[in-house]
């Protein structure tokens, strides 16, 4: 099988030229293009210079299309706007679109379902092994723990850059937990809290939220009963694992049907 092509989107990013060198360490694939957008002074400069891995013969382009029809895959760490408007190109080409952008809403998540109906599509709030491990343990411990006993709490901190809040992994926890207990996060989740607030409700899914310098990201699931705390961590040291994690959905997904898939299915967890 010919080497899978595949297109970065952002790819002047920091997110971006993650991608872009996760790319040039994977068997099997190959940078095809590298899209930013329209008036970025990146625009026309080679993405492995601009990715420490010096000149690759890819240059930055501002136009998608004609990149998505030439490729096997996508790789999109962008934005909500952004990636629904890829998810619609890659439909219309039929290629693979791995998404980990995160901070989408209920419309964005039905376009990009839309799209995966001609498009292979992998979205997860996190590609990283690591956090799908996470949150495996954390829906079997939601499921032992009694609801009346166990109090769950997460906590999540990020750069200060971040935009997004709860992060995708701390809602894509927090569904894990869900799914635990039975219940539907939408309904049974607290994701603030100020002045008087009266007592916890019991079998709710609290959020704690945290910005601050350059944290890629550091998650932590604390269940708290009578007596006794469990508390469940993943830490982010840097953006390399989610490329990695993004590389490896894109080959999982290359030859299977259209669809919306998740991590877990790549990474053989079981249902998401």
């Amino acid at each position: 099988m010919n080497d899978m092509g595949l297109v970065v989107v952002g790819a002047a990013g920091r997110m971006g030229q993650a991608l872009v060198r996760a790319i040039a360490a994977i068997p099997g694939a190959s940078l095809s293009a590298a899209i930013e957008r329209a008036g970025s002074p990146q625009v026309g400069r080679d993405a492995g210079e601009i990715a420490g891995l010096g000149p690759i013969g890819v240059k930055i382009t501002d136009d998608p299309l004609p990149a998505f029809a030439k490729a096997d895959g996508v790789l999109d760490f962008t934005m909500p706007a952004a990636t629904t408007e890829f998810a619609g190109y890659a439909a219309q080409a039929r290629i693979v679109h791995v998404i980990g952008t995160t901070g989408c809403t209920p419309d964005d998540d039905a376009k990009i379902a839309a799209a995966a109906r001609h498009a292979t599509i992998v979205k997860s709030g996190n590609m990283s092994l690591g956090v799908n491990l996470l949150a495996v343990l954390v829906e079997q411990a939601a499921k032992a723990l009694e609801p009346e006993d166990f109090d769950i709490e997460i906590l999540e901190m990020h750069h200060r850059m971040k935009v997004d809040a709860p992060s995708g992994t701390a809602l894509l926890l927090g569904q894990a937990a869900a799914r635990g207990r039975a219940i539907a996060l939408a309904d049974e989740s607290v994701r603030v809290r100020d002045g008087h607030t009266g007592a916890r409700k019991a079998g709710t899914v609290g959020f704690a939220t945290l910005r601050g310098g350059s944290v890629v990201g550091d998650h932590s699931v604390i269940l708290a009963g009578p007596g006794e705390r469990i508390t469940l961590s993943h830490h982010a040291e840097d953006r390399a694992s989610f490329a990695r994690g993004a590389g490896k959905a894109a080959r999982w997904a290359r030859g299977r049907k259209a669809g919306l898939y998740s991590m877990r299915d790549v990474l053989g967890l079981g249902a998401s």
